[in-house]
């Protein structure tokens, strides 16, 4: 027993300690022991979770101040974003090819332009119109080809994004392919922030940086974010009547053209020689291209004869404002897919004929495709593997040397092999 035992030095008397009181310190320490364990787990847990800070990062972000200073962002600002931002990693390996580009336009089309979507642009159009009446006066841009944007931009607002947008533009200012621009985007967000556009909360979205209903970019919402009602900064994220007043302030800065349609689906007749893609419409009633529906040809204006899946497809003649809408997004697949979406929204059942079955071509043939064109002297643009106008009108442009019929600047296997690329 507890009381028998003698402890060297001491006093036993002094010393004695009951078998109770041992229990107790004993489940005490244990205790402690046991809380000191989920304490450290705790933190060691924190400490994975959390991003690490990084020294080469943070030297980057203090490399800013100069530029952010002259955009007049305010030391404050300045110092509160980048105290505890850290990289993004994982958006320096996000993939570089957009769906635009790595499909073909026929699988494009059908994906973007569906019949759920449809009726509910239709039915945005219809809770938006007063603020699209009102976009079409200050703008002149159709109230369906804004709608047509947001729908698909960010399917209404379903679908921003959730990215934090500072870490993602200031990784990719740090180490991305083009770090001038993102170094840009990420001044511009905090110039939004400075002058109290937007709460550090707002800015998510895309791995890319860009934001809200119409997936502006910060250097798109300085230079074209509207209030609809015009009492306050635009807020593109939860209101869609912003949303539409931004969009309408884009197309219109960008150079839209009032009364003139992005497209325009046209018949082809069988003896059309394909010598030329690009025409006035005069011109074009001359050689007997009508407008699909029966309606009248515009008297003004110019267009190109655009065959998205070659001359067995629907034929298109595209304006300047189809040039406009490519610029929310450089891709004639997306310019494509808005202006149908658009026709669809007012009730045209736009294209009439079907579009037949044709397999995309690589990226990387289509390079070659480009370089080969180039060596030619057909092709004048960047060898980015992108078939946009340029690639049409060199391909147009070496059927036409090489005899090929119908030369209708459409990418083939054929063709590729024709110039040795298999």
């Amino acid at each position: 027993m507890a009381e028998d035992v003698i402890f060297p030095n001491k006093i036993a008397a002094e010393n004695e300690m009951s078998t109770t009181n041992m229990m107790e310190t004993l489940c005490l320490n244990r205790r402690q022991l046991f809380m000191s364990l989920l304490a450290f787990h705790a933190v060691t847990q924190t400490a994975r979770a959390s991003p690490k800070k990084n020294a080469h990062f943070d030297l980057f972000l203090e490399s800013l101040w100069p530029s952010a200073q002259a955009a007049g962002v305010s030391r404050v600002t300045f110092d509160a974003v980048i105290q505890n931002l850290t990289p993004e990693i994982s958006v320096l390996a996000k993939p570089k090819a957009q769906a635009e580009f790595t499909i073909s336009i026929p699988a494009y089309i059908a994906a973007a332009v569906t019949p759920a979507r449809i009726a509910q642009s239709r039915r945005m159009a219809r809770q938006l119109e007063t603020s699209l009446s009102r976009a079409r006066q200050r703008h002149g841009v159709p109230g369906e080809m804004i709608v047509a944007i947001l729908g698909l931009e960010s399917n209404f607002g379903d679908a921003t994004g959730n990215a934090d947008i500072l870490r993602v533009l200031a990784t990719l200012a740090w180490k991305g392919k083009r770090p001038e621009t993102f170094s840009a985007e990420f001044i511009d967000a905090l110039v939004m922030l400075d002058k109290g556009y937007a709460a550090r909360s707002q800015l998510h979205g895309s791995w890319a940086g860009a934001m809200g209903q119409p997936q502006f970019m910060p250097s798109a919402y300085l230079k074209y974010a509207e209030s609809d009602a015009g009492d306050g900064p635009p807020d593109i994220w939860r209101s869609t009547a912003d949303a539409a007043a931004s969009v309408g302030n884009f197309l219109e800065k960008s150079g839209w053209i009032a009364e003139l349609p992005a497209i325009l689906e046209v018949m082809v007749p069988e003896s059309f020689n394909y010598s030329t893609l690009d025409l006035d419409f005069a011109r074009w009633r001359e050689r007997q291209i009508t407008p699909a529906d029966g309606t009248s040809m515009p008297t003004a204006g110019a267009a190109s004869l655009y065959l998205p899946a070659g001359s067995s497809g629907p034929a298109f003649l595209i304006t300047d404002n189809f040039e406009v809408i490519r610029k929310y997004n450089m891709s004639d697949a997306y310019a494509l897919a808005v202006a149908l979406l658009a026709e669809r929204i007012t009730g045209h059942a736009t294209p009439t004929i079907a579009w037949p079955k044709i397999s995309p071509i690589e990226s990387a043939k289509i390079k070659l495709m480009q370089q080969s064109l180039a060596r030619q002297g057909f092709y004048q643009g960047s060898f980015d593997g992108k078939l946009g106008r340029a690639s049409r009108n060199a391909i147009h442009a070496f059927q036409i040397n090489q005899g090929i019929s119908p030369a209708d600047g459409f990418a083939t296997k054929e063709l590729l092999a024709r110039l040795g690329i298999r």
